[in-house]
């Protein structure tokens, strides 16, 4: 059976990965540049009898020889690397910071893994934020037009990983997904953000009216696909993870506060938009589905209800968390 090192394992979609792995049967070792957080946060921890997860605290901006002797000691044969910089609007305040732990660190690890003979493969989780805004249902050949530091340093490191492809037979499959929600992700995100504030009576803020469109996957889905591609995926080859039911970030955000017995007008305001944000891009998810067998399972209504449960459970302990994102170089 393969064995999983994943990297960013205490990010939300990391650590909900390393859940379906650790149902799935697999050995897990989960690094991540944080401290393990709280259990709201850990979707593996709800489980009843958890797989065999080894965490180790490991910063691919400073840790890269603990990276080695980890590899070394542990001989993991699939790796799948959620770690990066990731907020879009913040990439603009400190843009070198961006490029940092997203190109010069991550070609380092790049580095570092090319030369590792237990490796069988790297899935390395990227962003549609690549190709900038798009019209229509774009494939996973549609051009790139980063707008964002961000999306610009996220672009670089595929660039660099397709040369590795064509000149070390580098053994990596990337993955773009939707916009991923679900139980445990962080507050300032807008579906857990607006579900947090409606519940604690406070105003939300919406950027620039909402009126962005977007598709929403629930995480559960998109560990699914990424497990599947991991697994049986051809090596080179990029898969999108979506849906197809568009939504813009208003009907969202009203949909959930109905859900919640909450009126728009009573619970938001409206912000200016912020600069780069791309008014939309919808991935055509085809090839998933016709190459893995994959599907979606989890619809938006059955998902927001699912994140609502969550919030219900941790009522308690999410308002002592932070509903910004706090920035760590």
């Amino acid at each position: 059976m393969a064995k999983f090192l994943v990297l960013g394992s205490n990010s939300f979609s990391g650590a909900t990965f390393v859940s379906c792995l650790s149902k799935a049967g697999h050995d897990v070792l989960a690094t991540s540049r944080s401290d393990v957080p709280h259990p709201a946060f850990l979707p593996y921890t709800w489980h009843d009898r958890p797989g065999n997860i080894q965490f180790e605290r490991v910063d691919i901006n400073h840790d890269l020889d603990r990276l080695d002797a980890l590899l070394r000691r542990e001989r993991p044969t699939h790796i799948v690397n959620f770690a990066a910089q990731s907020m879009v609007g913040e990439s603009w305040l400190n843009p070198d910071h961006w490029m940092m732990t997203n190109v010069v660190s991550t070609v380092r690890l790049h580095e570092r893994l090319r030369r590792y003979d237990r490796l069988e493969r790297y899935v390395h989780v990227t962003t549609p934020e690549v190709y900038g805004s798009t019209e229509g249902w774009v494939t996973e050949d549609h051009p790139f037009n980063p707008s964002t530091p961000y999306a610009v340093s996220r672009a670089a490191a595929d660039m660099s990983l397709r040369a590795y492809r064509q000149t070390y037979d580098f053994p990596v499959l990337f993955t773009r997904a939707a916009n991923v929600y679900g139980p445990g992700q962080q507050l300032y995100r807008i579906i857990p953000r607006t579900i947090v504030a409606a519940i604690g009576g406070q105003k939300l803020r919406l950027d620039g009216g909402g009126v962005s469109v977007r598709v929403f996957i629930h995480m559960r889905d998109v560990s699914d696909a990424t497990l599947r591609i991991a697994l049986n995926g051809r090596l080179g080859e990029c898969y999108h993870i979506s849906g197809y039911e568009l939504v813009s970030i208003r009907t969202l955000v009203e949909t959930i506060l109905q859900r919640l017995g909450r009126r728009f007008e009573d619970c938001v305001e409206i912000g200016p938009e912020r600069p780069g944000k791309d008014t939309s891009y919808t991935l055509d998810s085809v090839k998933l589905r016709r190459e893995l067998g994959w599907r979606d399972r989890v619809g938006l209504a059955e998902g927001i209800d699912d994140v609502i449960a969550w919030a219900e459970r941790f009522r308690d302990a999410l308002p002592s968390f932070p509903a910004r994102y706090e920035h760590k170089p």
